[in-house]
Parts: C-alpha cells; structure tokens; sequence
C-alpha cells in the first residue's frame, strides 16, 4: 500500500518548527544578493541594416589596447547600425558604423569600419616589397605565400589586416596620431572616426592651411614620423592623402603597409620616400622644408 504526502507549495508550511512566522517584507530583506539581478528587454532589430555587437564575439587580444577610450561602447545590449559608404578604396571599403545601447542612445558612438575585399577583389600594389622581413609563424605558410598558391594568397589577404591592426595598435601605444583601434573581426576593423565639426576630416590634401597652421602641420608630421622610425616603423605609403586634418590636429590612416625599418632591406627607401611626397606637399603650399635634410634628422636620433 503507497501513500502519497501531500505537496506543499511553502517549505514552511511542511515544517513549520524550522521556519518561525516573518512578515513578507522580512523575508525579501533576508534573500541573498547573490540570487538577485536586474534584466532589460530589447526590441528586434533590423537584421538588413543592423547587427548585435561583436564586441564580445572576438578575443580580447582583437580588442583595441587599454586604457581604452570612455567613448568605445562595451555593453551587451548595443546594436551596430550600418549609416553608409564612407570610402571605398583598392584594398578595402570604409563604412560608417553607429554603436550603442538601445537604453543608452546618448552615449552611442560611431566608428569606422574598414572592410577588406576578398582575394579575388584586391591587390596590393607591390605587396612583396612591403612584406620583406615579415614572417608567419608557421613555415609552410610562408613557403605558400612565397609561391602564391592558394592558400598562400588566402595567407597573404589575411597578413594586410592583421598588419594594419597591429601598426595602429602599437603606433596608439606609442602616442602617435592614428585613430583608436576599437576591434578585429575577420576581415573588418573597428576605428575611431576622425571628424572636424561634426564631419568626416578632410585629407590633407584638401586643406589650405594658412601659414602659421602649415608650420603646425609640419612640426607634427615631423615627430610622428620621426616617433615610428625610433620604433623602427615607416609608414610605406604617406603622402597628404593619407593624413587627415581634424582641425589643428593631423591624423596618419591607412597601415597596412607598415614597413619594418631594419628589417626590410629597403627600409631606408621608404622612409626617404614618405618623406619626399610629404616635403613635396608642403613645398607646394609654400613652405620651404627639404626631405634629404629631413631624412638625415630623423636618422640621426633614431640610432
């Protein structure tokens, strides 16, 4: 013969001598904090325009250095809201992306996304003589990327992104002016967006400084690169074209062909070349520098 006991919606209902009488407002003060939390509910988004954020989809090392920025957006519930075309380029396409919290839209920021092509949608100009001195980890990838086999084409695509993201990472460490790298993903890096009165940042190229402010642009351009060359860094590819100005600040883009000035065997080459083109420019805006002199300033200090 089974007995079934009877079922008890309250512990103390059963055992009554284990749980004194409490009012209501007792027992919520007693619960443990550790069992308590807070949640939000978020409204759908619009998956054609908008995605969650990847913040936490990626490593931390894919994560810009810290300190980070107060403006970079780390909470769960932000949503990445694609805003348009910014640039589009040989190599890769730079859109405007909007981060934020759908409970914090004031704090909200918006970044560029820089997104590489595919292989079959790209080429670097000359890329063998920006990679000298580099090396994978693996050598049977370097033996692909040197024979440009498949795989190593697939190898070599994938080196242009880890390599711009690394040179803004350690050039933001070094205090240089670049744009804060926010994250990694794939083939697409996060960045910040370098604005002048609310809008994108005209290149260099574009501005006509008026005296004073040309000297200022020099005098900056002057310590950053000479900052990369004693970090045995060269830009690869600088000319007014990659540097923005964000009012009386310049601002050096596009890395990927970061240069390594002792191990590439034409470190110096490049060096003497970014200076040329920069020297060019603002000999043409009227101010009398020369590159040589420059170039033998910079080595000078630099070893």
């Amino acid at each position: 013969m089974s007995s079934q006991l009877p079922a008890y919606d309250d512990p103390s209902d059963a055992f009554p001598h284990l749980f004194p009488p409490r009012s209501q407002s007792e027992s919520l003060d007693e619960i443990d904090s550790r069992f308590v939390f807070d949640f939000s509910t978020y409204d759908e988004i619009d998956e054609s325009t908008q995605r969650w954020t990847t913040w936490y989809d990626v490593e931390p090392l894919c994560r810009g250095p810290e300190p980070r920025p107060d403006w970079v957006v780390t909470s769960r519930g932000a949503v990445d809201t694609e805003l348009g075309i910014l640039k589009t380029g040989k190599e890769a396409d730079a859109f405007l992306v909007e981060r934020a919290d759908q409970h914090d839209p004031d704090n909200g920021v918006v970044m560029v996304a820089k997104r590489y092509r595919s292989t079959e949608h790209r080429t670097f100009h000359r890329s063998a003589l920006y990679t000298e001195g580099r090396s994978m980890k693996r050598s049977r990838d370097n033996r692909a990327v040197k024979a440009k086999s498949t795989w190593g084409r697939v190898m070599a695509a994938g080196q242009w992104v880890t390599s711009e993201w690394d040179a803004l990472k350690r050039c933001w460490t070094l205090g240089l002016p670049v744009p804060y790298p926010v994250q990694v993903d794939g083939s697409e890096i996060l960045m910040e967006w370098i604005t002048a009165d609310g809008e994108t940042a005209p290149r260099l190229a574009q501005t006509r400084p008026d005296p004073a402010l040309l000297g200022w642009y020099f005098e900056q351009l002057h310590e950053a690169v000479a900052t990369m060359a004693q970090a045995g860094l060269v830009h690869g590819d600088l000319s007014a074209y990659n540097i923005l100005a964000a009012g009386e600040r310049l601002v050096i883009i596009d890395l990927p062909q970061v240069v390594d000035l002792v191990g590439n065997p034409q470190g110096m080459d490049f060096l003497l070349r970014d200076l040329t083109n920069v020297c060019g420019w603002f000999r043409s805006r009227g101010l009398e520098v020369d590159e040589h002199e420059l170039f033998g300033d910079i080595i000078s200090t630099s070893f």
